[in-house]
């Protein structure tokens, strides 16, 4: 790389996408920043604009630029994943149990948590469905609680924020109430 070239946004812009695309994983906007040679500042701007141009109406795409807080990635669109696991022999049997399913809200919506407060909500033991999911690397150990025994804290991950589609964990749809309408 030659550094004292100045670089377009233009140019930022496809040195990004080539980068992006040949990582297949979320980078930071810090190691995007060191990489092109500008600032994080502008990494952001870029990022934010190419973004929404994915999603314009006048080129409709089957990648998108999805953000994830401090990072950001090339990932095909939902709609098409039956035609890429086609394409690519992968058979389904991914999917979460449903005791997998409401241990992952449970932490989402809470976190930090630890695996006792996980079995008081759902009144039953969780330890495999913390496995599976620590396993799948939707959720992680975040640190441990200040108590005796000092129980590990699990929070969700980028891998989660990812196989979501969300840049940020407020961006999680809000909790509908028990017992029904609140009206």
């Amino acid at each position: 790389m030659d550094e004292e070239k100045i670089i377009t946004p233009e140019e930022a812009k496809r040195i990004m996408e080539a980068v992006l695309f040949a990582s297949g994983q979320p980078l930071t906007f810090a190691k995007l920043s060191e990489v092109i040679g500008i600032s994080e500042k502008e990494v952001r701007a870029i990022i934010k604009e190419y973004a929404s141009e994915y999603e314009s109406c006048g080129l409709p795409r089957g990648i998108q630029l999805l953000q994830l807080g401090n990072a950001c990635q090339l990932v095909t669109k939902e709609v098409f994943a039956p035609y890429i696991k086609s394409a690519l022999g992968v058979k389904d049997g991914g999917n979460l149990s449903k005791a997998s399913l409401e241990t992952l809200a449970i932490v989402a919506y809470n976190q930090p948590v630890t695996r006792t407060y996980i079995e008081q909500v759902r009144g039953v033991d969780s330890s495999y469905s913390v496995s599976v999911l620590l396993d799948r690397g939707l959720i992680e150990e975040k640190g441990r609680m200040d108590v005796p025994g000092r129980p590990r804290l699990y929070g969700t991950t980028e891998v989660f924020l990812r196989v979501f589609g969300l840049s940020d964990i407020s961006e999680l749809p809000p909790l509908a109430l028990a017992g029904g309408d609140s009206t």
